[in-house]
């Protein structure tokens, strides 16, 4: 399920890092931790774990920032409005939209790092349509449902580098990218709790459109941990069971979808 969730201004200050992303991760991490810390301690250390692989099941888009001005020798965005929307995802079945309501109702909270950032409350927050996921029917034959997307924010595939101590970042246009993004739903879909198992030789399909863009995104700003990220922005057709599509819109695409990476939206065919 998704959501769209209104942010006001609250406060005088008008600046936010470009590379915000993590902020809002971490508060969506405080808001769960403030209904269930220990649920919120098992996502943000832990996760769903599938060998040596992990998820958490939620992501969010890049905030709609309505008018603003961009300061790029200083890394920052100035707000010219003083609301600014959030739509965020999580993989949990129906019956938890009225406790995700009452997570993010009324929440106060500042935005940014130590030297720039916004308060914000938020102001309303609104189930997004369900005409954006495929159906999924009980007792249905796991039918592949081709779909065009357009990733919103960078989607990260990374893979060993052998010749250092950090990840080589995987372009769209690498031989085996496909491949990968396959191997990689699956493995997801596979610790999301109480979900019916994919029948055997189920065929997955994905294919990049047009070109893709780098885009590098520092994250943890101004911390000790600071870190860059490479991921790619670009149109994609998917082809899979309709319980897959879901599983990319609720909880994005590839790697780091709780630090803001992958979030997609669907494309509607002219």
């Amino acid at each position: 399920m998704r959501f769209n969730i209104t942010l006001t201004r609250t406060g005088k200050h008008r600046m936010l890092p470009i590379d915000y992303q993590y902020f809002a991760g971490a508060w969506i991490y405080r808001v769960i931790a403030g209904a269930d810390r220990e649920f919120a301690t098992f996502l943000h250390s832990q996760g769903y774990r599938d060998g040596s692989k992990s998820f958490k099941l939620f992501s969010y888009s890049p905030l709609a920032l309505g008018e603003y001005k961009l300061w790029k020798e200083k890394a920052l965005f100035e707000l010219l409005t003083d609301r600014v929307s959030l739509k965020v995802g999580f993989h949990l079945n129906e019956a938890a939209e009225k406790f995700i309501f009452g997570l993010f109702g009324h929440q106060q909270f500042y935005l940014g790092d130590r030297f720039n950032g916004i308060d914000f409350s938020v102001t309303q927050i609104e189930r997004l349509p369900r005409g954006d996921t495929p159906a999924v029917n009980p007792g249905a034959d796991h039918r592949p449902v081709t779909l065009q997307y357009r990733a919103a924010s960078p989607v990260v595939f990374s893979a060993r580098n052998e010749t250092g101590p950090y990840a080589r970042y995987l372009s769209p246009d690498e031989v085996g990218y496909g491949e990968r993004v396959e191997q990689h739903l699956f493995q997801k879909y596979n610790t999301v709790p109480g979900a019916t198992p994919l029948p055997a030789g189920t065929q997955v399909g994905f294919s990049y459109r047009g070109t893709s863009r780098s885009k590098l995104v520092t994250v943890k700003a101004a911390t000790p941990q600071q870190s860059k990220v490479r991921g790619f922005l670009y149109d994609f057709t998917l082809t899979a069971p309709a319980e897959l599509h879901q599983l990319v819109l609720n909880a994005g695409l590839g790697e780091k979808n709780a630090a803001g990476f992958g979030w997609v939206e669907r494309l509607m065919e002219d």
